[in-house]
């Protein structure tokens, strides 16, 4: 139970950004992941993935995206873009 005071009563609990976060971690977990990592946890997603260092660097008319030695390949991560350019997009 989360407990709000009635000062407060407008503006969003303290566990509501954290429980977004969690929920849209899950969400990408179903729906974009390939089934390899499809069952890392979020934690070990988000330490894997997400906060992988990287550079964008120009070089004459095109940019590029060096990503410093992870768990997130070449082949992995154009894995993930083309799974998400493929969702349907929401309507209305």
């Amino acid at each position: 139970m989360i407990r709000v005071s009635a000062n407060a009563a407008s503006s969003s609990p303290p566990a509501a950004p954290s429980l977004l976060a969690y929920n849209l971690g899950n969400f990408w977990r179903r729906l974009v992941l390939p089934q390899r990592i499809e069952n890392w946890s979020l934690t070990s997603l988000q330490q894997r993935l997400m906060k992988t260092g990287g550079r964008l660097v120009k070089h004459a008319r095109y940019y590029w995206l060096r990503l410093a030695e992870s768990h997130l390949t070449r082949r992995l991560f154009g894995s993930l873009l083309r799974r998400m350019a493929a969702l349907p997009l929401p309507t209305g």
